[in-house]
C-alpha cells in the first residue's frame, strides 16, 4: 500500500532527508534508544493526526501561532513608494550577496528617489530605472550619479552555499531537477546548486548583454504568467510580499516590450528607503510540518466550487501566506 503523501512529506520536514523505512532491533541493551525512537514517532504521528483534521488551506493559517510564522529584518527589506502605494520587498542576501550589497548602497544613498517605473509588460514585468532606458528621445538625459555603489556586477545566480530551510516540494517541474521554498523564497536546485526561480512578485535585475552589466539601478518585478525561462539568465534579488498590486495594475507600455514612449506615461518613485523599526511584516515559516500541510491541501483543494481536486501543484503556485 502507498504511503499517503501527507505522511511522508511531514516525515522529510521532521527528519531532514528523504523519507525511509525504520527498521529497529530489539536487544537488552539498548532500551533508551528504542525509547527514544518511539517518542519521535509518537511525537511526529501525533503532529500529522493534528494537521490531517485541517480540510482547507483557510483554516490551517487560521490556526497557526506565531511559531509558525518569520518576520522580515528590517535591514533586509525595503519600501518602494509609488503614488499609488508602497511596494514591500525582502532581499535575499544568501542567494546574490553583491548585487544585494549594492541595492542596499544605492537605497542608503537615496538613489531610487526620482526615478520612474518605465516599463509594464502585459502578463510578464514591471521595471523601474532611469527615464533615459526609454525611447531614444531620452537617451541623452545625463544618468545619475550612482555614489559608492560598484558600476559593474557580475551575475550571482547560485547559494552560496546549501540553504539550510530549502524544504522541497513535491511538484513535476519542468525547468528544474527539484524545486521547494528557501525562507518563502521559490527555489530550485540541479547539480550544481540552489538557485532562485521566476515567480510571481519575484524581483531581479535587468541588464544588456554582457553578464555584468546589471548592478542594482535597474530592476523589475515578475507581474505575470512565471518566465520560468529567464531562470539563470537574470540575477534574482528578493520577492515582493505586499504591494505587487500597484505594480501589476499599472498601464501597459505603448512601445516594443512593454516600455513607455513619454516620460509622461511612466510612473514616479517617490522614495526608496529600508523598512521602519518595528514595523511587523511576517511570513509563513516554509520548513516546517504545517507548510507542508499547507501545500497539500492547496494541491487538493476540497471547496464546495472545486469539481476535481489535482492533486498537483506548480511551485509558482504555491502563494507563500503573509501578513
Amino acid at each position: 500500500m502507498k504511503t499517503p503523501l501527507a505522511v511522508v512529506t511531514l516525515s522529510v520536514l521532521l527528519s531532514g532527508c528523504e523519507p525511509q523505512v525504520n527498521s529497529a532491533v530489539v536487544s537488552d541493551n539498548s532500551p533508551s534508544s528504542l525509547e527514544k525512537e518511539d517518542v519521535s514517532i509518537d511525537n511526529e504521528a501525533q503532529i500529522g493526526a493534528q494537521l490531517s483534521a485541517y480540510t482547507s488551506s483557510a483554516a490551517l493559517i487560521d490556526s497557526l501561532n506565531d511559531n509558525a510564522w518569520r518576520q522580515l529584518e528590517p535591514e533586509n527589506t525595503i519600501v518602494m513608494t509609488l503614488p499609488n502605494g508602497e511596494v514591500i520587498i525582502e532581499l535575499a542576501q544568501q542567494f546574490a550577496p553583491i548585487h544585494v550589497t549594492n541595492i542596499k548602497t544605492l537605497v542608503s544613498e537615496q538613489y531610487y528617489d526620482g526615478n520612474r517605473v518605465i516599463r509594464s509588460h502585459d502578463n510578464y514585468v514591471a521595471q523601474w530605472g532611469e527615464i533615459s532606458e526609454l525611447s531614444p528621445d531620452y537617451q541623452d538625459v545625463e544618468l545619475k550619479s550612482i555614489g559608492s555603489a560598484k558600476d559593474k556586477v557580475e551575475v550571482e545566480f547560485y547559494a552560496q552555499s546549501t540553504p539550510s530551510s530549502f524544504q522541497p516540494i513535491v511538484s513535476r517541474d519542468a525547468y528544474a531537477d527539484q524545486v521547494g521554498f528557501t525562507d518563502g523564497l521559490p527555489t530550485a536546485k540541479n547539480n550544481r546548486g540552489h538557485y532562485l526561480t521566476h515567480c510571481y512578485g519575484m524581483v531581479g535585475v535587468s541588464r544588456g548583454n554582457e553578464s555584468n552589466s546589471g548592478n542594482g539601478t535597474g530592476l523589475y518585478a515578475v507581474t505575470g504568467h512565471a518566465p520560468r525561462h529567464l531562470d539563470l539568465n537574470v540575477t534574482l534579488v528578493g520577492k515582493v510580499w505586499q504591494g505587487i498590486e500597484h505594480l501589476s495594475s499599472l498601464p501597459r507600455g505603448t512601445q516594443a516590450l512593454g516600455f513607455y514612449g513619454t516620460i509622461e506615461e511612466t510612473t514616479p518613485i517617490e522614495s526608496v528607503r529600508f523598512l521602519e523599526e518595528g514595523r511587523v511584516i511576517e511570513v509563513m515559516k516554509t520548513d516546517t510540518p504545517e507548510f507542508a500541510r499547507y501545500v497539500e491541501l492547496r494541491a487538493t483543494r476540497n471547496e464546495d466550487w472545486f469539481i476535481e481536486p489535482t492533486g498537483k501543484i506548480e511551485l509558482c503556485n504555491v502563494a507563500v501566506p503573509v501578513r
